[in-house]
Protein backbone atom coordinates (compact mmCIF):
# COMPACT_ATOMS: atom_id res chain seq x y z
CA UNK A 1 0.00 0.00 0.00
CA UNK A 2 1.52 3.32 -1.06
CA UNK A 3 0.60 6.90 -0.30
CA UNK A 4 2.26 10.24 -0.99
CA UNK A 5 2.40 13.10 1.47
CA UNK A 6 2.92 16.34 -0.52
CA UNK A 7 5.01 17.89 2.27
CA UNK A 8 7.11 14.98 3.48
CA UNK A 9 6.88 12.97 0.23
CA UNK A 10 5.91 9.90 2.23
CA UNK A 11 4.59 6.90 0.37
CA UNK A 12 2.03 4.51 1.85
CA UNK A 13 1.79 1.13 0.14
CA UNK A 14 -0.84 -1.59 0.59
CA UNK A 15 0.39 -5.09 -0.35
CA UNK A 16 -2.14 -7.93 -0.49
CA UNK A 17 -0.03 -11.02 -1.02
CA UNK A 18 -0.82 -14.43 -2.44
CA UNK A 19 1.41 -17.41 -3.16
CA UNK A 20 2.35 -16.27 -6.67
CA UNK A 21 1.50 -12.56 -6.83
CA UNK A 22 1.02 -9.29 -4.93
CA UNK A 23 -1.74 -6.73 -5.44
CA UNK A 24 -0.50 -3.28 -4.44
CA UNK A 25 -2.12 0.13 -4.26
CA UNK A 26 -0.49 3.56 -4.03
CA UNK A 27 -2.47 6.27 -2.25
CA UNK A 28 -1.83 9.92 -1.58
CA UNK A 29 -2.21 11.58 1.81
CA UNK A 30 -5.91 12.19 1.10
CA UNK A 31 -6.59 8.51 0.45
CA UNK A 32 -6.84 8.90 -3.32
CA UNK A 33 -5.60 5.83 -5.21
CA UNK A 34 -2.75 6.93 -7.46
CA UNK A 35 -1.67 3.58 -8.87
CA UNK A 36 -2.67 -0.07 -8.56
CA UNK A 37 -0.73 -3.03 -9.89
CA UNK A 38 -0.44 -6.81 -9.70
CA UNK A 39 3.16 -7.91 -9.30
CA UNK A 40 4.55 -11.43 -9.58
CA UNK A 41 6.21 -13.07 -6.58
CA UNK A 42 9.99 -13.23 -6.72
CA UNK A 43 12.90 -11.15 -7.96
CA UNK A 44 11.04 -9.79 -11.01
CA UNK A 45 8.11 -8.69 -8.88
CA UNK A 46 10.37 -6.99 -6.35
CA UNK A 47 12.14 -5.16 -9.14
CA UNK A 48 8.83 -3.87 -10.48
CA UNK A 49 7.84 -2.90 -6.94
CA UNK A 50 10.96 -0.72 -6.67
CA UNK A 51 10.18 0.84 -10.06
CA UNK A 52 6.66 1.63 -8.88
CA UNK A 53 8.04 3.33 -5.77
CA UNK A 54 10.64 5.25 -7.79
CA UNK A 55 7.89 6.78 -9.93
CA UNK A 56 6.61 8.64 -6.87
CA UNK A 57 9.66 8.99 -4.65
CA UNK A 58 12.15 11.75 -5.54
CA UNK A 59 15.73 10.77 -6.32
CA UNK A 60 18.05 10.52 -3.32
CA UNK A 61 14.98 10.31 -1.05
CA UNK A 62 15.14 8.25 2.10
CA UNK A 63 13.50 4.83 1.48
CA UNK A 64 12.28 5.05 5.08
CA UNK A 65 9.65 7.46 3.76
CA UNK A 66 7.91 4.46 2.17
CA UNK A 67 5.45 2.69 4.50
CA UNK A 68 4.30 -0.76 3.41
CA UNK A 69 1.41 -2.63 5.04
CA UNK A 70 1.18 -6.40 4.49
CA UNK A 71 -0.55 -9.29 6.27
CA UNK A 72 2.64 -11.15 7.21
CA UNK A 73 5.88 -10.40 9.00
CA UNK A 74 8.14 -13.03 7.45
CA UNK A 75 9.26 -14.54 4.16
CA UNK A 76 11.71 -13.51 1.41
CA UNK A 77 9.40 -10.73 0.14
CA UNK A 78 9.17 -9.05 3.54
CA UNK A 79 12.90 -9.47 4.10
CA UNK A 80 13.56 -7.81 0.74
CA UNK A 81 11.30 -4.89 1.62
CA UNK A 82 13.12 -4.38 4.91
CA UNK A 83 16.52 -4.71 3.23
CA UNK A 84 15.50 -1.94 0.80
CA UNK A 85 14.97 0.37 3.77
CA UNK A 86 11.17 0.61 3.62
CA UNK A 87 9.12 0.75 6.82
CA UNK A 88 7.15 -2.49 6.82
CA UNK A 89 4.09 -3.05 9.00
CA UNK A 90 3.02 -6.68 9.33
CA UNK A 91 -0.61 -6.72 10.44
CA UNK A 92 -2.79 -9.54 11.69
CA UNK A 93 -5.43 -10.57 9.12
CA UNK A 94 -8.07 -10.00 11.80
CA UNK A 95 -6.90 -6.38 12.15
CA UNK A 96 -7.19 -5.91 8.40
CA UNK A 97 -10.66 -7.50 8.37
CA UNK A 98 -11.86 -5.11 11.07
CA UNK A 99 -10.50 -2.12 9.16
CA UNK A 100 -12.15 -3.40 5.97
CA UNK A 101 -15.48 -3.20 7.76
CA UNK A 102 -14.81 0.48 8.43
CA UNK A 103 -14.06 1.40 4.83
CA UNK A 104 -16.63 -0.86 3.15
CA UNK A 105 -20.09 -1.71 4.46
CA UNK A 106 -21.12 -3.85 1.50
CA UNK A 107 -19.08 -6.87 2.58
CA UNK A 108 -17.51 -7.13 -0.90
CA UNK A 109 -13.99 -8.55 -0.95
CA UNK A 110 -11.30 -8.83 -3.61
CA UNK A 111 -7.52 -8.75 -3.76
CA UNK A 112 -7.60 -5.24 -5.21
CA UNK A 113 -9.97 -4.07 -2.46
CA UNK A 114 -7.78 -5.69 0.20
CA UNK A 115 -4.77 -3.74 -1.10
CA UNK A 116 -6.86 -0.57 -0.81
CA UNK A 117 -7.81 -1.51 2.76
CA UNK A 118 -4.18 -2.07 3.74
CA UNK A 119 -3.14 1.23 2.13
CA UNK A 120 -5.81 3.11 4.01
CA UNK A 121 -4.89 1.30 7.22
CA UNK A 122 -1.23 2.29 7.20
CA UNK A 123 -2.09 5.81 6.11
CA UNK A 124 -4.59 6.48 8.90
CA UNK A 125 -3.53 4.13 11.72
CA UNK A 126 0.20 3.62 11.42
CA UNK A 127 0.68 4.95 14.96
CA UNK A 128 -1.29 1.89 16.16
CA UNK A 129 0.58 -0.65 14.05
CA UNK A 130 3.77 -2.51 14.90
CA UNK A 131 6.61 -2.17 12.38
CA UNK A 132 8.42 -5.34 11.40
CA UNK A 133 11.85 -5.02 12.95
CA UNK A 134 14.83 -6.53 11.20
CA UNK A 135 16.14 -9.37 13.34
CA UNK A 136 19.67 -10.63 12.87
CA UNK A 137 20.28 -13.57 10.55
CA UNK A 138 21.17 -15.84 13.46
CA UNK A 139 17.92 -14.91 15.25
CA UNK A 140 15.96 -15.74 12.10
CA UNK A 141 17.79 -19.06 11.84
CA UNK A 142 16.99 -19.86 15.48
CA UNK A 143 13.32 -19.08 14.81
CA UNK A 144 13.25 -21.47 11.85
CA UNK A 145 14.72 -24.45 13.68
CA UNK A 146 13.03 -23.74 17.04
CA UNK A 147 9.59 -23.52 15.45
CA UNK A 148 10.19 -26.62 13.34
CA UNK A 149 11.34 -28.52 16.44
CA UNK A 150 8.27 -27.48 18.43
CA UNK A 151 5.94 -28.27 15.52
CA UNK A 152 7.30 -31.82 15.30
CA UNK A 153 6.77 -32.25 19.05
CA UNK A 154 3.16 -31.13 18.63
CA UNK A 155 2.78 -33.57 15.74
CA UNK A 156 4.20 -36.38 17.86
CA UNK A 157 1.64 -35.62 20.56
CA UNK A 158 -1.18 -35.76 18.02
CA UNK A 159 -0.03 -39.11 16.67
CA UNK A 160 0.48 -40.45 20.18
CA UNK A 161 -3.14 -39.62 20.97
CA UNK A 162 -4.25 -41.38 17.79
CA UNK A 163 -2.21 -44.41 18.81
CA UNK A 164 -3.71 -44.40 22.26
CA UNK A 165 -7.25 -44.17 20.87
CA UNK A 166 -6.64 -47.12 18.53
CA UNK A 167 -5.13 -49.29 21.28
CA UNK A 168 -8.02 -48.50 23.59
CA UNK A 169 -10.44 -49.73 20.92
CA UNK A 170 -8.84 -53.10 20.17
CA UNK A 171 -5.80 -53.74 22.40
CA UNK A 172 -6.34 -52.25 25.91
CA UNK A 173 -3.72 -54.60 27.37
CA UNK A 174 -1.04 -52.62 25.50
CA UNK A 175 -2.08 -49.43 27.28
CA UNK A 176 -1.71 -51.13 30.65
CA UNK A 177 1.63 -52.69 29.70
CA UNK A 178 3.30 -49.76 27.95
CA UNK A 179 1.81 -46.73 29.69
CA UNK A 180 4.61 -46.63 32.34
CA UNK A 181 7.16 -46.50 29.51
CA UNK A 182 5.33 -43.80 27.54
CA UNK A 183 3.64 -44.48 24.22
CA UNK A 184 6.26 -42.47 22.29
CA UNK A 185 9.24 -44.24 23.85
CA UNK A 186 11.57 -46.10 21.49
CA UNK A 187 11.09 -49.36 23.42
CA UNK A 188 7.29 -49.14 23.33
CA UNK A 189 7.27 -48.41 19.61
CA UNK A 190 9.68 -51.28 18.94
CA UNK A 191 7.45 -53.74 20.81
CA UNK A 192 4.28 -52.48 19.11
CA UNK A 193 5.91 -52.77 15.70
CA UNK A 194 6.98 -56.33 16.50
CA UNK A 195 3.66 -57.40 18.04
CA UNK A 196 0.73 -55.08 17.17
CA UNK A 197 -2.02 -57.61 18.01
CA UNK A 198 -3.02 -59.10 21.39
CA UNK A 199 -2.20 -62.60 20.18
CA UNK A 200 1.25 -61.68 18.95
CA UNK A 201 2.02 -59.63 22.07
CA UNK A 202 1.03 -62.51 24.34
CA UNK A 203 3.76 -64.60 22.70
CA UNK A 204 6.53 -62.12 23.47
CA UNK A 205 9.14 -63.61 25.78
CA UNK A 206 10.90 -61.87 28.63
CA UNK A 207 14.10 -61.98 26.56
CA UNK A 208 12.47 -60.18 23.63
CA UNK A 209 10.96 -57.58 25.90
CA UNK A 210 14.25 -57.08 27.73
CA UNK A 211 16.04 -56.50 24.42
CA UNK A 212 13.61 -53.68 23.62
CA UNK A 213 14.21 -52.11 27.04
CA UNK A 214 17.95 -51.80 26.49
CA UNK A 215 17.80 -47.99 26.79
CA UNK A 216 16.32 -48.23 30.29
CA UNK A 217 18.79 -47.91 33.15
CA UNK A 218 17.05 -49.49 36.12
CA UNK A 219 14.93 -52.53 36.97
CA UNK A 220 14.88 -53.87 33.42
CA UNK A 221 14.16 -57.52 34.46
CA UNK A 222 11.27 -56.43 36.70
CA UNK A 223 9.86 -54.14 34.01
CA UNK A 224 10.07 -56.90 31.40
CA UNK A 225 8.17 -59.36 33.62
CA UNK A 226 5.49 -56.79 34.43
CA UNK A 227 4.99 -56.01 30.73
CA UNK A 228 4.73 -59.69 29.81
CA UNK A 229 2.14 -60.29 32.54
CA UNK A 230 0.08 -57.29 31.45
CA UNK A 231 0.15 -58.40 27.83
CA UNK A 232 -1.05 -61.89 28.80
CA UNK A 233 -3.85 -60.73 31.09
CA UNK A 234 -7.47 -61.10 29.99
CA UNK A 235 -8.96 -58.07 28.24
CA UNK A 236 -11.93 -57.42 26.00
CA UNK A 237 -11.05 -57.41 22.33
CA UNK A 238 -12.35 -57.22 18.77
CA UNK A 239 -13.07 -59.75 16.04
CA UNK A 240 -10.00 -61.09 14.25
CA UNK A 241 -10.67 -59.17 11.04
CA UNK A 242 -11.17 -55.92 12.93
CA UNK A 243 -8.06 -56.55 15.00
CA UNK A 244 -6.02 -57.12 11.85
CA UNK A 245 -7.26 -53.81 10.41
CA UNK A 246 -6.41 -51.93 13.61
CA UNK A 247 -2.96 -53.56 13.67
CA UNK A 248 -2.27 -52.21 10.17
CA UNK A 249 -3.14 -48.67 11.26
CA UNK A 250 -1.04 -49.01 14.41
CA UNK A 251 1.99 -50.13 12.38
CA UNK A 252 1.63 -46.98 10.26
CA UNK A 253 1.32 -44.67 13.28
CA UNK A 254 4.26 -46.41 14.99
CA UNK A 255 6.42 -45.87 11.89
CA UNK A 256 5.48 -42.17 11.87
CA UNK A 257 6.28 -41.81 15.57
CA UNK A 258 9.65 -43.51 15.14
CA UNK A 259 10.51 -41.10 12.32
CA UNK A 260 9.32 -38.14 14.37
CA UNK A 261 11.49 -39.21 17.30
CA UNK A 262 14.53 -39.34 15.04
CA UNK A 263 13.87 -35.96 13.44
CA UNK A 264 12.99 -34.27 16.75
CA UNK A 265 16.37 -35.32 18.10
CA UNK A 266 18.11 -34.09 14.96
CA UNK A 267 16.35 -30.72 15.14
CA UNK A 268 17.11 -30.45 18.85
CA UNK A 269 20.79 -30.63 17.97
CA UNK A 270 20.25 -27.89 15.38
CA UNK A 271 18.42 -25.69 17.88
CA UNK A 272 21.22 -26.05 20.40
CA UNK A 273 23.90 -25.34 17.79
CA UNK A 274 22.21 -22.22 16.41
CA UNK A 275 21.21 -20.87 19.82
CA UNK A 276 24.76 -21.27 21.09
CA UNK A 277 25.98 -18.89 18.38
CA UNK A 278 23.77 -16.00 19.47
CA UNK A 279 25.51 -13.30 21.54
CA UNK A 280 22.58 -13.10 23.97
CA UNK A 281 22.45 -16.86 24.60
CA UNK A 282 24.29 -16.56 27.92
CA UNK A 283 21.85 -13.91 29.14
CA UNK A 284 18.87 -16.12 28.28
CA UNK A 285 20.42 -19.18 29.90
CA UNK A 286 21.06 -17.23 33.11
CA UNK A 287 17.30 -16.74 33.58
CA UNK A 288 15.56 -19.09 36.04
CA UNK A 289 13.59 -21.90 34.42
CA UNK A 290 15.22 -21.48 31.00
CA UNK A 291 17.34 -24.12 29.33
CA UNK A 292 18.66 -24.27 25.80
CA UNK A 293 15.40 -25.26 24.10
CA UNK A 294 13.16 -22.83 26.01
CA UNK A 295 15.79 -20.13 25.65
CA UNK A 296 15.88 -20.62 21.90
CA UNK A 297 12.09 -20.50 21.67
CA UNK A 298 11.82 -17.33 23.72
CA UNK A 299 14.59 -15.61 21.78
CA UNK A 300 13.07 -16.72 18.47
CA UNK A 301 9.65 -15.29 19.29
CA UNK A 302 10.88 -12.04 20.87
CA UNK A 303 13.49 -11.46 18.18
CA UNK A 304 16.63 -9.42 18.70
CA UNK A 305 16.05 -6.27 16.63
CA UNK A 306 17.34 -3.25 18.63
CA UNK A 307 14.60 -0.95 19.83
CA UNK A 308 11.73 -3.32 19.04
CA UNK A 309 10.47 -3.04 22.62
CA UNK A 310 10.51 0.48 23.99
CA UNK A 311 10.32 -0.74 27.56
CA UNK A 312 9.54 -3.78 29.70
CA UNK A 313 5.80 -3.10 29.43
CA UNK A 314 5.96 -3.30 25.65
CA UNK A 315 7.73 -6.66 25.84
CA UNK A 316 5.20 -7.95 28.38
CA UNK A 317 2.30 -6.82 26.19
CA UNK A 318 3.74 -8.66 23.20
CA UNK A 319 4.39 -11.72 25.35
CA UNK A 320 0.73 -11.77 26.37
CA UNK A 321 1.61 -12.11 30.06
CA UNK A 322 0.41 -8.66 31.11
CA UNK A 323 -3.32 -8.45 31.95
CA UNK A 324 -5.89 -6.22 30.27
CA UNK A 325 -8.47 -4.17 32.17
CA UNK A 326 -12.07 -3.73 31.08
CA UNK A 327 -13.96 -0.93 32.75
CA UNK A 328 -17.47 0.40 32.14
CA UNK A 329 -19.18 2.58 34.72
CA UNK A 330 -18.69 0.98 38.13
CA UNK A 331 -17.68 -2.35 36.63
CA UNK A 332 -13.94 -3.06 36.41
CA UNK A 333 -12.49 -6.47 35.61
CA UNK A 334 -9.01 -7.77 34.81
CA UNK A 335 -8.52 -10.50 32.22
CA UNK A 336 -5.76 -12.49 30.59
CA UNK A 337 -4.84 -11.60 27.02
CA UNK A 338 -6.37 -14.08 24.61
CA UNK A 339 -4.74 -12.62 21.49
CA UNK A 340 -1.09 -13.58 21.76
CA UNK A 341 1.78 -15.53 20.28
CA UNK A 342 0.92 -19.13 21.23
CA UNK A 343 4.49 -20.37 20.91
CA UNK A 344 5.86 -17.62 23.14
CA UNK A 345 3.11 -18.00 25.74
CA UNK A 346 3.73 -21.76 25.88
CA UNK A 347 7.47 -21.28 26.43
CA UNK A 348 6.99 -18.61 29.11
CA UNK A 349 4.40 -20.72 30.93
CA UNK A 350 6.84 -23.64 31.04
CA UNK A 351 9.62 -21.31 32.19
CA UNK A 352 7.49 -20.02 35.07
CA UNK A 353 6.50 -23.55 36.12
CA UNK A 354 10.18 -24.53 36.34
CA UNK A 355 11.31 -21.23 37.87
CA UNK A 356 9.05 -21.59 40.93
CA UNK A 357 10.89 -24.84 41.70
CA UNK A 358 14.39 -23.41 41.36
CA UNK A 359 14.23 -19.69 42.13
CA UNK A 360 13.48 -18.69 45.76
CA UNK A 361 12.27 -15.28 44.57
CA UNK A 362 9.93 -16.73 41.96
CA UNK A 363 8.66 -19.27 44.47
CA UNK A 364 7.97 -16.62 47.10
CA UNK A 365 6.16 -14.46 44.55
CA UNK A 366 4.09 -17.45 43.44
CA UNK A 367 3.13 -18.41 46.99
CA UNK A 368 2.13 -14.83 47.83
CA UNK A 369 -0.16 -14.83 44.79
CA UNK A 370 -1.70 -18.15 45.80
CA UNK A 371 -2.44 -16.90 49.31
CA UNK A 372 -4.58 -14.22 47.64
CA UNK A 373 -6.76 -16.98 46.15
CA UNK A 374 -5.27 -16.52 42.68
CA UNK A 375 -5.54 -19.71 40.62
CA UNK A 376 -2.58 -21.82 39.55
CA UNK A 377 -2.46 -20.75 35.90
CA UNK A 378 -3.12 -17.09 36.72
CA UNK A 379 -0.34 -17.14 39.32
CA UNK A 380 2.08 -18.72 36.85
CA UNK A 381 1.12 -16.09 34.30
CA UNK A 382 1.97 -13.32 36.79
CA UNK A 383 5.28 -14.99 37.64
CA UNK A 384 5.98 -15.25 33.91
CA UNK A 385 5.09 -11.57 33.51
CA UNK A 386 7.66 -10.66 36.14
CA UNK A 387 10.26 -12.92 34.51
CA UNK A 388 9.71 -11.18 31.16
CA UNK A 389 10.41 -7.84 32.85
CA UNK A 390 13.58 -9.24 34.40
CA UNK A 391 14.69 -10.62 31.02
CA UNK A 392 14.09 -7.23 29.40
CA UNK A 393 16.27 -5.53 31.99
CA UNK A 394 19.06 -8.05 31.56
CA UNK A 395 19.01 -7.73 27.76
CA UNK A 396 18.90 -3.94 27.93
CA UNK A 397 21.85 -3.66 30.32
CA UNK A 398 23.78 -6.66 29.00
CA UNK A 399 23.93 -8.29 32.44
CA UNK A 400 23.22 -11.81 33.64
CA UNK A 401 20.36 -12.71 35.95
CA UNK A 402 20.99 -12.14 39.65
CA UNK A 403 18.52 -13.62 42.13
CA UNK A 404 18.95 -10.95 44.80
CA UNK A 405 18.63 -8.04 42.39
CA UNK A 406 15.69 -9.51 40.48
CA UNK A 407 13.50 -10.06 43.54
CA UNK A 408 14.70 -7.34 45.90
CA UNK A 409 11.34 -5.54 45.60
CA UNK A 410 9.58 -8.68 46.91
CA UNK A 411 11.17 -8.60 50.32
CA UNK A 412 7.87 -7.25 51.64
CA UNK A 413 4.59 -9.15 51.32
CA UNK A 414 2.22 -8.16 48.53
CA UNK A 415 -0.49 -5.71 49.52
CA UNK A 416 -3.82 -7.33 50.22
Amino acid sequence: MLAVDRENRMLFVGDDWAEDHHDVEVQDSDGRAMRTARLPEGVDGMGRFHELIAAFLPEQADPGQVLVCIETDRGPWVRALIAAGYQVFGVNPKQAARHRELVSLSGAKSDKADAHTLADMVRTRRHQLRPVAADSDIAEAIKVVARAHQTLIWERTRHMLRLRAALRDYFPAALVAYQPLGLTGADTLELLAKAPTPAAAAKLTVTQITAALKTRRRDIPAKAVAIREALRADHLGQAEAVTTAYAATVRAVVAILQTLNTQIKALQDEVEAHFGQHPAAETYLSQPGIGTIFGARVLAEFGDAPGRYADAKSRKNYAGTSPITRQSGKSKTVHARFVHNDRLVDALHMQASVAILNSPGARAHYEQLRTRQIGYNAALRQVGNRLVGILHGCLKTGTLYDEATAWSHRTKPLAA
